[in-house]
């Protein structure tokens, strides 16, 4: 979006909020559903879905337009994004409340707070790529060998590559989310996938799926 489209925005914004936020909200409402697909507690599964927090998120940006008219460096996406992470940290709250372990402390980057870890997300999300083990004990132990390899990450370098690699952002939008140049977040990116790769060759769970595949 150009500075003058983004200008346009903000003005249309001002004289018709919630029409032209309804279209804005369509318009990223895929985008917005993969990253709450990614982040959203496992233990919530049946319980929560989706759409749910989408609702939630949608209700929640209409109330707060004078805050994004507020920010103008913001962009929509990201706005929006942020304000779905905190709808997903109010559920987390209501539904797990003191079960809550500490693998889902909230995280925070550039005001965007998230109940569930970046390092548990990412393990989630590679277990359900790997067809075996099928014992609940085995892959138990196997997720926390991935959530430990994944939190001694560099806590910047794990959240660029879920933005990345899993909620599929640009990398002009990982820098706005994580207040840094693009330039870092390219290079943290490229050394967050070798890392990333060298964790899963000391899995032999994910060598032997590499192997098979």
């Amino acid at each position: 979006m150009t500075g003058t489209d983004h200008d346009d925005l903000r003005a249309r914004l001002q004289k018709q909020p919630e029409a032209v936020l309804a279209v804005e909200f369509g318009r990223y409402r895929n985008r917005l559903w993969k990253m709450i697909s990614f982040r959203l507690d496992p233990r919530l599964a049946g319980r929560i879905e989706p759409d749910d927090v989408l609702q939630e998120a949608w209700l929640a940006a209409v109330q707060r337009v004078p805050h994004f008219l507020e920010h103008e460096t913001l962009t929509m996406f990201v706005w929006l994004r942020l304000i779905v992470g905190q709808t997903i940290v109010d559920m987390h709250r209501h539904h797990l409340g003191a079960q809550m372990r500490d693998a889902y402390r909230e995280v925070s980057f550039n005001n965007a707070a998230l109940a569930q870890s970046t390092s548990v997300s990412i393990a989630a999300r590679l277990l359900a790529s790997v067809s075996s083990p099928s014992q609940a004990a085995m892959r138990s132990e196997l997720a926390e060998q991935l959530r430990t390899a994944l939190e001694a990450m560099d806590p910047i370098d794990r959240e660029v590559l879920a933005l990345r690699h899993f909620e599929e952002l640009t990398n002009s939008e990982v820098a706005e989310v994580l207040g840094i140049q693009q330039k870092a977040a390219s290079i943290r990116y490229v050394r967050a996938v070798k890392r990333l790769g060298k964790i899963l060759e000391q899995l032999p769970e994910f060598s032997r799926e590499s192997a098979d595949a």
